[in-house]
């Protein structure tokens, strides 16, 4: 049976063809995908011609479609579905991937006609200038410009960062299956919705228990149950279990601080004072000076506006505030001062209706997209379902694949990665997955979201449309493969439809009896939208702090006692760890240590002043319409990087974005506002 990666698949817009991959197929794939991008950079090199855009930059981005096709699934499949064969598998070939990057980045020959390309002479503009100019800034960040002897230590480190990475990943997987809480009393379970008491069981079941519920960890501090179980000794339990996947004795903590070790001394190998100041050398923030200035703003008012909620949290409670106590007492105040029971609201939220009735109907009222199944069409798992995304027009735009529920070979959280990437050098349309974590009911019972389940559902879905909508040449730059700190920017926007009237009558309606959730509930909630300002952006704040402070080590630091660091680094600034834990510790915050954003997970909130700015936009110019959807298809989602994001942002704007919003959509007003450019 012929390798499936070693040609494009011939299934629409180039799916995969999962059926007929093998795990035994991976390997020859990737040893092909070295061996013809290799010879392809060896071609662009031995060029006898002078260095121009097109027999050097363009081939460039020709390179690696092999390579290409076998490290997305991969990508994708080892968070997923990471069977015990995959994470061999990955164990094996992500160093390889990393040495194999260096072979290319690291090319004499290849950079040096990279260097030669002259811009003036083949009067190159647009996405052509771009790729010039961003390719010669990878290449140097890459260390092409270092002497032999910093290269090769560059290339030591790079594949040693890439098994820290990978090795994290791993151990944090099994510290969270690990750490899930048996719990063999029902009583211990009061305040849990039915279904999910079942789900618990059955999860008990799969994890080999012959009795008892298993509560299952989502990859943040805070778990959702925390809302809801009325015994005060199971909550601590439950979050206690949480925040000791980062304890004493749990690898991954001591995997992190290896890890942030060795990024200080690679950046400064490559010129940077610390491995945050190179990771902003790449961003749309000025530098890390204006991310720090950012966060200063924010951190007194939300620390004072936490300490204020924690006041009237005790005094309902008739005790201090613990931790665990936190998330409860919160949704009784919100009952009590508001009127609003989140956890009451979940049969209004099926996932087939949050799905269809909301997301996709967003899109379609905004860009006029059509969803049409692709039931002939498989993913990696008989939980993924297809669809094909269609212009009004009828032509095809690419495939969206959906895998919403956990499963124990899968990591927490949410997300959305590619396939295929748009390219109209390759002529390829983008193949675009999302991600969710949501328990899975026993067979034949609906799914029922959390209000923050179905918030992820639109934000991820954001991400998609970015993926889906790229217009762009070159796949360097397709959909988001855009600077970190704006990349969250078009997913946070898109959970604005969330409650739009147009959206929330199209699919809030309760599973059994078809009622459309009354629009004065959707009144109370946004009218409670300001209740949790203080820890919510408290709890952001400290993971985005202590994501700096290990990356703002220089070089020659050693931590030996990472737990000690990390709270010393909270309290530093002012923040309490004791009352409200950062929304990841560094045992468990995957996002820094083994997901792309180290020195990065201030994007969320540096894309949330354009979010806000955006979504102010919109209700100025009449909301949810097409042509306000097609303005912000065509000026921003479509661009991917093929020009400066920001520039994007301006045009479709037309000015800088401004704090201000955000600031009041924080309930921060005060501070004194603010320019990002």
């Amino acid at each position: 049976m012929a390798n499936p990666f070693l040609a494009p698949s011939t299934l629409p817009y180039e799916l995969p063809a999962f059926a007929d991959i093998r795990a035994e197929d991976y390997l020859p794939a990737f040893e092909a995908g070295f061996t013809e991008q290799l010879a392809e950079i060896e071609d662009i090199a031995a060029n006898p011609e002078p260095a121009s855009f097109a027999n050097t930059m363009v081939a460039l981005e020709r390179s690696g479609g092999t390579l290409q096709r076998v490290a997305a699934v991969l990508r994708n499949i080892a968070s997923a579905d990471a069977t015990e064969e995959i994470r061999q598998l990955e164990q094996a070939v992500s160093p390889r991937l990393a040495a194999h990057q260096d072979n290319v980045y690291l090319h004499p020959g290849l950079y040096r006609r990279i260097m030669a390309v002259d811009e003036s002479a083949e009067d190159l503009n647009g996405e052509d200038l771009r790729l010039v100019s961003e390719l010669r800034k990878q290449f140097r960040r890459a260390g092409a410009g270092l002497e032999p002897a910093g290269q090769q230590r560059l290339r030591e480190m790079n594949v040693r960062l890439s098994e820290l990475a990978t090795e994290y990943s791993q151990e944090l997987l099994a510290a969270g299956n690990a750490a899930a809480l048996h719990v063999a009393d029902r009583s211990l379970l009061d305040g849990l919705a039915e279904e999910d008491v079942t789900a618990a069981a059955q999860a008990a079941r799969e994890a080999g228990y012959s009795t008892g519920w298993l509560l299952t960890l989502v990859l943040p501090t805070a778990q959702p149950a925390l809302e809801v179980l009325t015994n005060r000794e199971i909550r601590r339990r439950l979050f206690q279990t949480s925040v000791g996947r980062g304890g004493h004795g749990n690898r991954t903590v001591l995997l992190a601080a290896r890890l942030a070790e060795l990024r200080a001394e690679r950046a400064a190998l490559l010129g940077y004072p610390n491995h945050a100041e190179y990771a902003l050398d790449s961003q749309t923030a000025p530098s890390l000076e204006a991310v720090r200035e950012l966060l200063a703003q924010l951190v007194p008012a939300a620390v004072a506006n936490a300490r204020a909620e924690a006041g009237v949290l005790a005094a309902a409670a008739g005790h201090d505030i613990e931790p665990w106590d936190w998330a409860f007492y919160s949704e009784q105040v919100r009952r009590r001062d508001y009127d609003v029971d989140l956890a009451q609201l979940r049969p209004y939220f099926e996932l087939e209706s949050a799905l269809h009735g909301g997301v996709f109907h967003a899109a379609e009222q905004l860009y006029g997209l059509s969803f049409e199944p692709r039931p002939d069409l498989q993913g990696y798992h008989p939980d993924i379902q297809v669809w094909e995304v269609k212009n009004d027009d009828g032509t095809g735009l690419g495939l969206f694949l959906g895998d919403y529920y956990a499963r124990p070979t899968k990591n927490g959280g949410a997300w959305m990665d590619s396939f295929v990437e748009q390219s109209g050098l390759l002529g390829q349309q983008a193949v675009v997955v999302n991600n969710l974590n949501i328990s899975k009911p026993a067979p034949g019972e609906p799914t029922l979201l959390t209000f923050d389940q179905v918030v992820t559902l639109f934000h991820e879905f954001g991400h998609a449309l970015h993926g889906l909508f790229s217009q762009v040449r070159y796949p360097r730059f397709s959909g988001t493969s855009v600077p970190r700190d704006f990349v969250e920017y078009p997913s946070q926007v898109n959970e604005m439809w969330m409650l739009w009237p147009q959206v929330v009558g199209s699919y809030a309606r309760h599973y059994v009896t078809g009622a459309a959730l009354p629009l004065r509930t959707v009144d109370k909630i946004e009218a409670a939208r300001l209740w949790g300002e203080g820890f919510a952006p408290t709890e952001y704040l400290a993971a985005t702090l202590l994501d700096l402070a290990w990356h703002s080590l220089p070089a020659g630091t050693r931590i030996d006692d990472p737990l000690s660091f990390e709270k010393d680094a909270l309290k530093d600034v002012g923040l309490d760890p004791d009352l409200i834990p950062p929304r990841y510790r560094s045992g468990y915050f995957k996002h820094i240590f083994a997901g792309g954003y180290a020195a990065g997970y201030y994007s969320y909130l540096w894309s949330e002043v354009l979010d806000a700015d955006t979504v102010m936009w919109f209700r100025e110019n009449g909301g949810l319409n097409r042509e306000n959807g097609d303005r912000f298809r065509t000026g921003l989602l479509s661009r991917g990087n093929g020009m400066d994001p920001l520039q994007a942002f301006r045009d479709f704007r037309g000015r800088d974005a401004e704090i201000g919003p955000l600031l009041t959509r924080r309930g921060l007003d005060g501070n004194e506002r603010a320019i990002v450019n």
